[in-house]
């Protein structure tokens, strides 16, 4: 129970949950936020294992800030969470540049910078676990989500090649890839573009309709969802990706198939385009 928890976006959603876990665990936990006024009342009640600090992960100051207080109050970081991001809705067509670049800094960029300013502590301890909050629309797109499907396939990928280069170090990955969970993701912490395209209203609309329609009523628990991080990171050997949710096991199982139809039908025409010297 001596390791050290750092969790980024503890607001709300599944870093606030995650962060009640932990602490009522009996972890010591660097709870961060973009205002720590949001994360006061969560280390309240645990002032020797806790410490509130502000953090946007665009802000690479801040960054560094965060991690030196919190090797400089604990001396040490066992577990990185990179659970900050956001969400954001529109076919491809319509997507806002802006927006679009604002959710790569946050949901890509940020989680790396995050992960760089963290591993020289972690390579110097020959131990760490990294825990990258992913979705499952890092491994199946959807209709109005293409952009966020990128952030979160870009972390997907990142993930596992860092998983790979740090595994000789002592250093374990784990990607976090929940479906439909009772946070804030499909409120307001996603914004729709303000680009319609009336094409679009079978496909990227419907589908941004129905996420929006049940925001709130996922059958995703938050709390179950931070008990099944803490299992992985305390697992002898964790799962490289950890699906979380039956709609996250359903369509991780459906693409899947759809791979293992198009390599197998197309394998003839794969093995082909090699051209033997």
């Amino acid at each position: 129970m001596n390791k050290v928890w750092f969790i980024t976006g503890c607001s709300t959603g599944f870093g606030r949950a995650l962060a009640t876990e932990v602490l009522q665990a009996g972890y010591s936990v660097v709870v961060t936020a973009r205002k720590t006024e949001d994360i006061e009342d969560l280390v309240a009640a645990y002032p020797n294992t806790s410490i509130a600090l502000a953090l946007d992960v665009t802000n690479d100051a801040q960054i560094s800030s965060a991690v030196d207080k919190a090797v400089g109050r604990f001396g040490k970081i066992d577990v990185l969470v990179n659970n900050a991001g956001i969400g954001y809705f529109g076919a491809i067509e319509e997507s806002e540049d802006a927006e679009v670049r604002r959710m790569f800094e946050i949901n890509v960029f940020g989680l790396g910078k995050m992960i760089s300013a963290v591993l020289p502590t972690m390579r110097k301890q020959h131990s760490g676990h990294i825990v990258n909050v992913a979705s499952i629309g890092g491994l199946m797109a959807f209709p109005a989500l293409g952009y966020y499907n990128a952030t979160k396939f870009a972390v997907d990928g990142l993930s596992e090649a860092l998983s790979k280069e740090v595994a000789p170090l002592g250093i374990k990955v784990t990607i976090i890839c929940p479906s439909g969970f009772r946070t804030d993701w499909a409120g307001r912490s996603a914004n729709n573009s303000k680009i319609v395209i009336d094409d679009y209203a079978a496909s990227a609309h419907q589908t941004k309709d129905n996420i929006r329609g049940y925001s709130g009523n996922q059958p995703g628990d938050p709390a179950r969802a931070a008990k099944a991080i803490v299992k992985a990171v305390e697992a002898e050997n964790p799962p490289l990706r950890l699906l979380l949710g039956v709609g996250a096991l359903k369509n991780g199982r459906l693409k899947l198939e759809q791979l293992k139809h198009d390599f197998d039908t197309w394998a003839e025409t794969t093995e082909w385009a090699d051209n033997p010297l």
